[in-house]
């Protein structure tokens, strides 16, 4: 039996075979340990259709497609469009996007597919973040995220109030999701080998959630709070608003004094503070 893309000696058969190597503009490193590959894969549930976000030369796209009904890939290198084609040829239930996923429209290209659609996803660092908040703040509604990212990124996705890792995705991605860790992954589960250490973190959608007017509006107020976080909440609040009045009878009506700090606010005081500014518009 073949062995999997994602171990050292198939990754290194490819990259000789092809004549390639990991671009760093792209955020490069391909996964060389099966067993996060399948433990990343496994978070998705059987049979299900599954999109993947830099499918590299295979490394996860395989366990997925091991594991599920559907793999719709988006990759930007098209260097690596032959080398997946040829790698996953037994794999017929694969589709590669040659695309840039922060470009694309979600809601009209995946249409296509149906619902309900998962996510997984061994991400370049550089793009974490603009992805994940591409998928909180799309109207799609995505069941389970399950994401490779820097392990000082997800420390900041599961931070609480009152740390220094807490901020505008930490209650962003605590508003939708439940964020769980399945997993880390040193350096060297990567080829090239990453300066940092990496975690699996699974996002799964709440049942619950809290409504809001305007989710998009509400993230908004969330990021301003945080714009720059040495200053108070009242002066980032001053300056979003536009407003210093305002800014300080929000916090007065919340009982909130005007030198408290954004990373000392809980989920429900966000929910509070977006109630009271749309109760003032």
């Amino acid at each position: 039996m073949t062995k999997a893309i994602a171990t050292i000696s198939r990754t290194r058969e490819i990259i000789d075979k092809y004549q390639i190597h990991a671009k760093k503009n792209f955020g490069q490193n391909f996964l060389v340990d099966a067993s996060v590959a399948k433990r990343i894969a496994n978070t998705i549930p059987e049979g299900s259709t599954v999109i993947e976000v830099g499918p590299g030369i295979g490394s996860l796209t395989e366990q997925l497609s091991l594991h599920c009904k559907q793999v719709i890939a988006y990759e930007v290198d098209e260097r690596l469009l032959p080398i997946l084609e040829e790698e996953l040829k037994e794999y017929s239930n694969i589709e590669v996007i040659l695309q840039d996923f922060l470009e694309c429209n979600l809601e009209k290209d995946l249409k296509k597919y149906g619902t309900p659609l998962y996510v997984a996803a061994n991400l370049p660092y550089y793009i974490t973040s603009p992805v994940l908040f591409k998928l909180f703040e799309s109207s799609l509604s995505f069941p389970i995220i399950t994401v490779m990212m820097q392990k000082e990124v997800a420390d900041r996705f599961i931070a609480q109030p009152n740390s220094k890792e807490y901020g505008s995705i930490s209650v962003e991605g605590q508003y939708l999701y439940d964020i769980m860790r399945v997993c880390n992954a040193p350096k060297n589960a990567f080829m090239p080998s990453p300066k940092v250490d990496s975690t699996v973190l699974t996002f799964e959608r709440k049942k619950d959630i809290v409504p809001v007017k305007n989710q998009n509006e509400f993230f908004m107020i969330i990021k301003a709070c945080f714009k720059q976080r040495r200053k108070t909440l009242y002066n980032n609040l001053k300056e979003f608003l536009q407003d210093k009045d305002q800014a300080e009878s929000l916090l007065k009506t919340l009982n909130k004094p005007l030198t408290i700090r954004a990373e000392e606010l809980s989920l429900e005081d966000f929910l509070n503070l977006y109630k009271r500014i749309n109760e003032q518009a």
